[in-house]
């Protein structure tokens, strides 16, 4: 009877142990971004692009490739859990070749750029905005705006009502949002997703409208927590109510489709912020153009790189 008794009570146990197994198995990564008081932190943010325009038979190749240095700093917590970041943008380096012609410009360099283009980026060097940071890491508020549109209307009074249209408050949120909404900013196992998607509406450029995909794929033997990014990008033509904004020409349509899109973001679980990203996107489509009344074919093919690169000392020294 008691030899009876022991066979059921290990049976029972037997019952439960999937259950013990399964409350003790390893826990996921907590992954959400941390800030500190006053305490800066640097990115370096370097874009190459690629790309070739083929216009009434002839093909128009154009390099691009443009480093900004970017300093975070977060000057205070709200009562609200969000946080207030000042943004800095602490140098720029910029080289763009078209049709074997080169223009560059290092605002790092006391001579700097002497053409209208190297002016314009000169106006973007020391440029401040306050981001408001919800605890759920979403960009409510940028403020800063004003001053920095007058800076960059001084040299270029002409450009004044395309980038009112193009750095609207609520565009420079779109641009902003995805550096923190990257980050899930809760315990993720490896092969969690989750989604973000992004509208951004540069009046008579068009619209760029980006889902993100991102797959958590575990920490690299460097135990940085891997990201995986795939993007699809949806460009719109401005519409007839568009304003030109002393734009050269007007888009009258376009089919873009973009491929071979995303990348991977590393994480510093530890410092609670991206350690770096590199992203990649191809574009392939056909535009219409307007110039001087006349409309315009143009076959595009653009590859676009993005790495950024966080770190604790000023980057661009």
């Amino acid at each position: 009877m008691r030899k009876v008794r022991w066979l059921i009570a290990f049976a029972l146990v037997g019952l439960f142990v999937p259950a013990f197994a399964a409350d003790e198995a390893p826990k996921g990564e907590k992954l959400e971004w941390k800030f500190e008081l006053d305490k800066t932190f640097y990115q370096k943010m370097e874009t190459e692009t690629v790309q070739t325009m083929k216009v009434m038979g002839s093909d128009i190749k154009q390099t691009q490739t443009q480093t900004f240095f970017f300093s975070w700093k977060p000057v205070k917590k709200n009562d609200d859990g969000s946080w207030d970041i000042k943004q800095k943008i602490d140098a720029i380096v910029m080289k763009i070749e078209i049709g074997g012609q080169p223009i560059t410009y290092d605002s790092r360099k006391k001579e700097g750029g002497t053409t209208a283009l190297g002016d314009f980026f000169k106006q973007l060097v020391d440029s401040e905005f306050t981001l408001t940071v919800s605890k759920d890491f979403k960009v409510t508020k940028i403020t800063g705006r004003d001053d920095f549109l007058k800076k960059l209307t001084s040299a270029n009074p002409q450009m004044d009502a395309l980038l009112k249209q193009i750095l609207s408050e609520e565009s420079l949120k779109e641009m902003a949002d995805p550096t923190f909404a990257a980050i899930p900013n809760k315990e993720v196992k490896k092969g969690d997703t989750w989604k973000k998607e992004s509208t951004l509406d540069m009046g008579p450029i068009g619209k760029y409208t980006n889902t993100y995909d991102y797959t958590y794929d575990g920490p690299n033997d460097k135990k940085l927590e891997q990201i995986k990014v795939a993007t699809t990008l949806k460009y719109t033509a401005p519409d007839n109510t568009a304003v030109g904004g002393g734009l050269p020409f007007k888009i009258k349509s376009a089919t873009l489709t973009s491929k071979n899109a995303g990348g991977t973001i590393l994480f510093n679980k530890e410092k609670g912020r991206v350690e770096s990203s590199e992203m990649k996107v191809d574009l392939d489509g056909d535009l219409n153009i307007e110039i001087g009344g006349q409309t315009t074919a143009v076959n595009l093919k653009q590859t676009q790189k993005t790495t950024v690169t966080t770190d604790d000392k000023d980057l661009s020294k």
